[in-house]
């Protein structure tokens, strides 16, 4: 399943984030890479705990916080905390599938990767190049998407970014375990709530039918859930 989640940061938030990377160190992207993705990686990356990246990632986990696409579509149950890398002159990270086990390095926080998501932040006009090229079960898609707009997918896809040829890709990256590991289960359970939420809008939250698809939803995470 690839969702898209429009502005999960507003103008002021993705302004604020710019500003804090302005002030930070970055290193080379390998910092985070496992072995595979080492070979096909070449970016810049703030290091996971420099103050600019903790105070930028806050930012960004307040907003999944409020976001009730991304909560629906990621039942998360942890959210490794949010990294941010850059893309210029030619860098690009080439095809690879994310580690199915992410720790971070200086706590030791453990999360199963079954989700991956991008938070991008430059506008798309300012840089040439620098899409996320997801392969799906319905072919390959291309991502590129406005300043605080974000993309959950996979973790298990195949995916890369592609070269950076003019001006500087920023974005926020990061994993999400979420309480329903399979992907076609989740995509149910997503696929569900939404009719559930079309539906009371048009018969009402009290209408029969509504209660007892609220039921089904219920029970089938209760089924499928780690928690």
């Amino acid at each position: 399943m690839l969702t898209v989640i429009p502005d999960l940061l507003d103008a002021a938030h993705v302004e604020r984030i710019r500003v804090l990377m302005v002030g930070g160190q970055w290193v080379d992207g390998n910092v985070t890479s496992g072995h595979q993705s080492a070979l096909a990686k070449r970016n810049m990356q703030l290091p996971e705990d420099a103050p600019e990246a903790q105070q930028a990632g806050q930012i960004v986990l307040e907003a999944l916080g409020r976001s009730p696409l991304f909560i629906a579509a990621a039942l998360p149950l942890k959210i490794f905390p949010p990294l941010f890398n850059s893309y210029e002159g030619g860098q690009a990270f080439g095809v690879h599938v994310d580690n199915a086990v992410r720790v971070q390095a200086v706590t030791g926080f453990r999360v199963r990767s079954d989700l991956s998501i991008t938070v991008f932040l430059e506008d798309p006009q300012s840089y040439d190049g620098g899409e996320l090229t997801i392969e799906t079960n319905f072919g390959v898609q291309q991502v590129k998407l406005p300043a605080g707009h974000a993309v959950l997918y996979p973790s298990s896809s195949l995916h890369r970014v592609e070269p950076v040829t003019r001006g500087r890709r920023t974005a926020s990256f990061f994993w999400i375990q979420s309480m329903v590991r399979d992907d076609a289960a989740r995509q149910m359970m997503f696929d569900l709530d939404s009719s559930i939420q079309a539906l009371a809008v048009d018969l009402g939250h009290d209408n029969a039918q509504v209660i007892r698809l609220t039921g089904v939803y219920h029970n089938l995470l209760r089924r499928w859930a780690d928690a």
